[in-house]
């Protein structure tokens, strides 16, 4: 039966047999027994001791190297169980070199014994071929459901943004289809590009998703760290500053602090624990420009990579000169930068101003104009011919004053820039007005009105017909006073129309005519055709002449309520000054129904007023007695200190102080007599105004200004 056991006792040295007959003895019976195959009748037989030697393999399944299955087969089936109907197709296994399959994997709670030698196989001469089953069971563990993948970081920062409210959703689904295609450009310098959100609200999301503190710019260090280990190009390709290092770690502000390839450029480099930190991408610019660079400022950065040494584009360049001057990516960057900036600083005008020898650029900041870093003479042109296309103006025409209008979206808001040019001696002077619509708040308590003051307006603001007028000096939020009260008479059932020049608000309800004298479409002309309209409300931009004050006189005679501004110094010098224009003194006190006079004082910054008690001689110069509490001995006031969330100068944004004339029988009776604005303004106090100064005064004791703010915008009282 077997041949070659000389070859199966050298491949396996537990077992010695000399002759074929002892091979069948100890090799061939047992698997007989365990087969159940009546053993032959050898010589051999009687000898009880080699047949019950391996007794118990009749109690242990085979192992699976028995069956001559591919191994991969006998593994799935170690892992998932016996396949039972592929047993079932099994042919019938030969009596001893083929043992049957279902006993092979019965699952046996007990390891036994069995010698190595018992796995060998003679070769099949003529093997019967046995087709492998479908592997059923990875078909089933492929079936079970999978857990979705993560989301990509960008589309994780969109979504975060989205919760937060700083980006809608239709926005982000934009700007991953442009990230798509610009691959190269880290998204959230996208979103900042495209003017979608603030840096700071990216950085706070950044900060978020990553787990990170938002470390600010006054957390820099002093004096930079591993300068000479780390290129200062890197860092700013990077955009990331080292803020700390100690012995085991190494703290960086990133801009993106989940950039791994960084994290890891940092850590070979210098062999120690990195710990990211979120940081706004300005500020990284400008401490690396500090510390690490020349000490140049954005501004010195963008000049410096333009290459004009003189003035050559001045007055007499040609419309293709400058046009190719002001294309010129340099120059881009340089008025976006302008822009960008006085955004940051809550800046309300920007002026850009030729001079002889210098070009002047200031933003004026709650009120104030200050002067900030300037582009060189020789880019005059250049920058100004730029602002000129940007807000579709005739580039070619330096003679004569244009005006335009420039929209964007900046830190996520719809800004309007309205843009005037004037020609002086050295050249072009542009000033932008910054038309926030974002940012004004249609409120009447947080424009600065009182409780006793805004009963008083109201009062005026809700009859049926009559001219209510807003005065003050250009700059004194005649225009947002207004808006607020048209916001508070829009209603689905009223009809409001407004002709203003220009209209600097866009609002939901109202129709908004813009006056262009350029084609003759006057405050007066388009006065004419909106009666025809059948308004409720109509509102004028500012009457400026007879003609424009005569009709709205007829429109409020007809049953139409008018809002309009004027420009005097009080409300009481409002009456003197229609009365000058030639307006019929009987129709003035017919139709006049309140005056409303306002100045804007600039708010104490609440981080760093401090108070101080007031000496009794200003007490009494001041009259400030009269207006504290009788319990109050000492009368304490508040001065501006400055610190870093209000620039160093003391103030944060600006509030009204303001009276409101009510046309009383008193007041009738001075203005057909044609008294003057000082008796106009005392019968005015004598029926319960509160003027200027005094409401001025309030807001000083209440430390929301200063007593200075006061005196400067109410200097003639």
């Amino acid at each position: 039966m077997i041949k070659n056991y000389e070859s199966f006792s050298q491949a396996d040295g537990s077992a010695n047999v000399d002759t074929e007959e002892e091979a069948t003895t100890v090799l061939i019976l047992p698997l007989l027994s365990s087969q159940g195959v009546p053993e032959p009748e050898t010589a051999s037989a009687p000898e009880a001791e080699p047949a019950q030697k391996p007794e118990p393999m009749q109690e242990q399944a085979p192992e699976p190297e028995m069956e001559s299955k591919p191994v991969w087969m006998s593994e799935m089936a170690l892992a998932y169980g016996p396949d039972t109907e592929s047993a079932q197709e099994e042919p019938e296994p030969r009596p001893v070199w083929v043992p049957e399959t279902e006993p092979m994997y019965e699952p046996d709670p007990e390891p036994t014994w069995a010698p190595e030698w018992a796995s060998i196989q003679e070769p099949d001469p003529d093997p019967e071929p046995t087709l492998a089953p479908e592997p059923e069971p990875v078909q089933e563990q492929a079936s079970e459901p999978k857990p979705p993948p993560p989301l990509p970081p960008q589309k994780l920062l969109g979504e975060r943004l989205v919760a937060r409210g700083k980006l809608d959703a239709m926005a982000l689904e934009r700007a991953l289809r442009l990230y798509q295609d610009t691959p190269n450009e880290k998204f959230a310098n996208l979103l900042i590009t495209l003017g979608l959100v603030a840096p700071i609200d990216v950085a706070g999301a950044l900060a978020e998703q990553y787990n990170v503190p938002l470390v600010r710019a006054d957390q820099f260090p002093e004096l930079p760290i591993l300068e000479e280990k780390i290129s200062t190009r890197f860092l700013h390709e990077a955009k990331v500053l080292p803020l700390h290092e100690s012995e085991e770690e190494l703290t960086l502000a990133m801009v993106d602090p989940g950039d791994a390839f960084t994290i890891g450029a940092f850590a070979l480099a210098t062999g120690k624990r990195i710990v990211s930190r979120a940081a706004l991408p300005s500020e990284v610019e400008a401490a690396l420009e500090r510390l690490y660079g020349a000490g140049r400022s954005a501004v010195g950065q963008i000049v410096g990579d333009i290459g004009i040494e003189t003035d050559e584009f001045g007055l007499n360049a040609d419309v293709q000169q400058l046009k190719d001057l002001a294309s010129e990516a340099p120059v881009i960057r340089l008025v976006s930068l302008i822009i960008t900036n006085a955004l940051s600083m809550r800046a309300s005008d920007i002026h850009i101003e030729p001079f002889e020898d210098k070009l002047i650029v200031r933003y004026r900041i709650d009120g104030v104009l200050h002067e900030i870093e300037s582009p060189p003479k020789r880019l005059s042109a250049a920058v100004i011919s730029r602002v000129k296309i940007i807000a579709n103006l005739d580039i070619a025409e330096r003679r004569l004053p244009q005006d335009g209008r420039i929209r964007l979206r900046s830190q996520g808001k719809d800004i309007d820039l309205r843009v005037s040019t004037v020609p002086t001696m050295h050249g072009e002077s542009v000033v932008m007005r910054i038309l926030d619509k974002g940012g004004v708040a249609l409120d009447f308590h947080k424009l600065g009105f009182s409780e006793k003051t805004l009963d008083r307006f109201l009062s005026a603001l809700n009859q049926p017909n009559g001219i209510l007028l807003v005065t003050g000096p250009t700059g004194s939020g005649k225009t947002t006073t207004l808006y607020t009260a048209l916001d508070r008479l829009n209603n689905p059932d009223v009809k409001i129309l407004t002709v203003e020049d220009p209209v600097e608000y866009q609002m939901p309800g109202i129709n908004q005519i813009q006056v262009k004298p350029q084609i003759d479409l006057t405050f007066a002309n388009a006065l004419r055709s909106i009666v025809r309209q059948d308004p409720d409300i109509i509102m004028i931009g500012e009457i400026r002449d007879l003609e424009t004050a005569q009709i709205a006189v007829q429109s409020a005679l007809t049953g139409h309520l008018v809002l309009s501004t004027i420009h005097t110094n009080d409300a009481a010098s409002s009456v003197n000054r229609l009365l000058d224009m030639g307006m019929e003194d009987y129709l003035l006190t017919s139709t006049v129904i309140g005056i409303q006079a306002q100045r804007l004082v600039r708010t104490l910054c609440e981080h760093c007023k401090e108070p101080y008690t007031v000496l009794p001689e200003m007490v009494d110069e001041l009259g400030l007695r009269r207006l504290a509490p009788a319990w109050q001995r000492d009368i304490t006031l508040w001065h501006a200190k400055g610190c870093k969330e209000c620039a160093n100068t003391g103030y944060m944004g600006r509030v009204c102080i303001l009276e409101v004339l009510l046309m009383t029988d008193a007041v009738r009776s001075l203005v057909m007599r044609h008294a003057i604005s000082g008796e106009i303004k005392e019968q005015a106090i004598a029926d319960g105004m509160t003027t200027m100064y005094e409401d001025g005064l309030r807001k000083a004791l209440a430390g929301v200004t200063t007593i200075e703010e006061v005196l400067r915008a109410t200097r003639e009282d």
